[in-house]
């Protein structure tokens, strides 16, 4: 597989009704790492009726059953998670999968969950730079101490760090122009976020350029991605009615699928992903959400080779 952008895809995740297929799940990422493609990524949804994996007790499978492909998140919603916590899960992750992490964050759009967590909604985006700041320290500092307005530590050491230094790429999602300042200053990559349109998303990404630009920031050290939700079927009305019913299952809109994904025949989704690589998206994560085998022999020899 050979193409001008670098391809992941999103790992099966979620299932409508029933029971996992493991087998077909370790088959999905063999296929895709003999395949040729980059990257494999989860998303993180704790709480919602559709059956969906933890996304990094998934992850963690996935390093076993791989040897090349880099997995990530997309994205974690790290102010629901103790950073000291997730900075060593991250950490053995890295190591486990020999340096393959990923690590997709936000904050989320829905600050009514907080509350199931044990957390207050109020300043939650203070807490989310708080924690990812602790992290970085405790992933490449001996000793930490930090007197922060959430976390406090006093002369704490984490081992192991993490395999790739200085640590593993943090990949930033959001729309608020807030979120876009924060990838800015702490992210070494951007992640569009699949339930955003493409025109939302060119929005996006012209704001962060202007954002880099005043930051005196290159922007060739933020690589852009998105996460595209993707149906290839000749058969459009059909397409529609498996991405709609997955949408209602997942976001609890079905209606969001007509305004976000890309579906149609090969030429149609290959032209639609052509507007986001044409705006210097160097990255795109294919997410089927049905027939996912499938898919991965489509992209792989009808959209891969013309983009």
């Amino acid at each position: 597989m050979k193409s001008r952008v670098t391809l992941g895809v999103a790992i099966p995740q979620t299932v409508l009704q029933g029971g996992f297929d493991v087998p077909k799940l370790r088959a999905f990422l063999a296929r895709a790492e003999a395949l040729g493609f980059e990257s494999a990524w989860v998303v993180e949804q704790i709480l919602g009726g559709i059956r969906s994996l933890e996304p990094l007790t998934l992850l963690t499978w996935a390093a076993a059953c791989t040897e090349r492909l880099r997995l990530a998140p997309a994205v974690l919603l790290t102010a629901l998670r103790s950073p000291v916590h997730l900075a060593k899960a991250l950490s053995s992750l890295d190591h486990l999968s020999g340096g393959r992490l990923t690590v997709g964050v936000g904050l989320g759009g829905n600050p009514k969950i907080y509350p199931a967590f044990g957390l207050l909604a109020a300043r939650r985006a203070a807490r989310f730079a708080e924690g990812l700041r602790l992290m970085k320290r405790l992933w490449t500092e001996e000793r930490v101490t930090f007197d922060g307005e959430f976390f406090k530590l006093q002369n704490a050491s984490m081992q192991p760090k993490p395999l790739q230094k200085p640590h593993p790429p943090l990949w930033f999602g959001g729309h608020h122009p807030n979120a876009l300042k924060r990838a800015v200053e702490l992210g070494d990559g951007f992640i569009g976020a699949g339930s955003v349109s493409t025109a939302g998303f060119l929005e996006e990404i012209a704001l962060l350029r202007r954002l880099l630009k005043d930051a005196g920031r290159d922007p060739a050290s933020l690589p852009l991605g998105k996460r595209v939700y993707i149906a290839v079927d000749e058969d459009r009305a059909r397409a529609g009615r498996r991405l709609a019913e997955w949408f209602g299952a997942f976001y609890g809109k079905p209606e969001l699928a007509a305004e976000v994904c890309v579906w149609g025949g090969p030429e149609e989704c290959v032209d639609r992903l052509g507007e986001i690589v044409a705006a210097g998206v160097g990255f795109l994560m294919l997410n089927p959400v049905f027939d996912e085998l499938e898919h991965l022999e489509l992209f792989a020899s009808r959209i891969a080779p013309k983009l």
